[in-house]
């Protein structure tokens, strides 16, 4: 494993994370995560990732109980605030009370003192950036969060939270965590080149297009049983992959891949850490064998021939965007 500073941190991450959405308190059993994640430690990972909305709680629990048999020390753990958690008015967004009671939550679900970063998991356009900012602060001075972050945020957002922290003597953020593969691209065009001038680092998720760019999804071809392209509950952004155009230019992303005697998963999480504003890659995971596979994208060195070979093959689907 190799590992990279997140953002100007000091904090150093390994190039490859493990995500619990869709997984770990959903998905999987206990102890199909709990063997996940020992792997995980053993292949050299080091940051794992959840938040309070992944299953209301429960994936907090399940990557919480998971990480239990190692030191606090060892790992870099992260969660977010933001999605409702309740019924109530005040139970979603990012007020100092929701941030305040929420962070207390995810502590005693998790089953540890403090998290290293918690994310801001969207922007609240109903609550002052100030507040949750200072909200985020006194976390930080009270020893519950080592180091404020972002997800999903806007170049503008970002620029403005990094102003207002600067003008109320603030620690700084030091991540946004975005969805960024080799179909989904809107960060180079602002947010990255924003969040490098401030010492922004990317947390980038779904570097695998939700398990497409693996080429378990064939054009014209029925979806696998027991996948999550098969599962009507998976989110949209999975489903929206699920064409095509999109299926056959992975098939030819793999064609190209085998001939640098590498998975196209590999290729494209290697793509993904090119970028040097990404500090790493979080991959989700249901056996180890995946992470096996996954985490030897690391030893991968696209030149910029190899890049240039990929985006010619990106072409015919260059419009195409889950998102945007």
């Amino acid at each position: 494993m190799k590992y990279r500073n997140l953002g100007k941190s000091g904090l150093k991450v390994s190039e490859i994370s493990l995500g619990s959405w869709l997984t770990y308190g959903t998905a999987v059993e206990q102890e199909t995560a709990n063997a996940c994640i020992a792997r995980a430690f053993e292949l050299g990972i080091n940051f794992f990732d959840t938040s309070n909305a992944y299953n209301n709680g429960e994936g907090e629990r399940a990557l919480g109980s998971a990480l239990k048999q190692f030191k606090r020390s060892d790992y870099v753990l992260s969660t977010k605030v933001f999605f409702p958690m309740g019924e109530g008015a005040n139970d979603r967004g990012l007020s100092r009370k929701h941030i305040r009671e929420q962070c207390d939550a995810s502590l005693e679900r998790l089953g540890v003192e403090y998290v290293d970063v918690y994310f801001c998991h969207r922007y609240d356009e109903t609550t002052p950036l100030e507040e949750t900012l200072v909200a985020l602060n006194d976390l930080v001075s009270a020893g519950k969060i080592l180091y404020a972050a972002v997800s999903e945020w806007t170049a503008d957002q970002i620029s403005d939270a990094v102003r207002i922290s600067k003008d109320l003597g603030l620690r700084p953020l030091v991540s946004n965590q975005p969805i960024y593969n080799l179909f989904e691209r809107y960060i180079e065009r602002a947010v990255l080149p924003v969040s490098q001038e401030t010492g922004i680092g990317q947390v980038v998720f779904s570097p695998l297009a939700g398990g497409v760019l693996t080429g378990k999804y064939k054009p014209g071809q029925q979806l696998p049983a027991n996948s999550r392209g098969a599962d009507d509950s998976v989110n949209f952004i999975v489903k929206s992959y699920l064409r095509d155009d999109v299926l056959t230019t992975v098939q030819n992303l793999a064609a190209y891949a085998q001939t640098l005697g590498i998975s196209v998963a590999q290729l494209a999480i290697a793509w993904t850490l090119r970028q040097p504003g990404v500090s790493t890659a979080l991959i989700g995971a249901s056996r180890a064998s995946q992470l096996e596979e996954n985490v030897k994208a690391v030893d991968v060195e696209l030149s910029t021939l190899h890049i240039d070979a990929i985006e010619r093959i990106l072409e015919p689907t260059r419009d195409f965007s889950p998102l945007r």
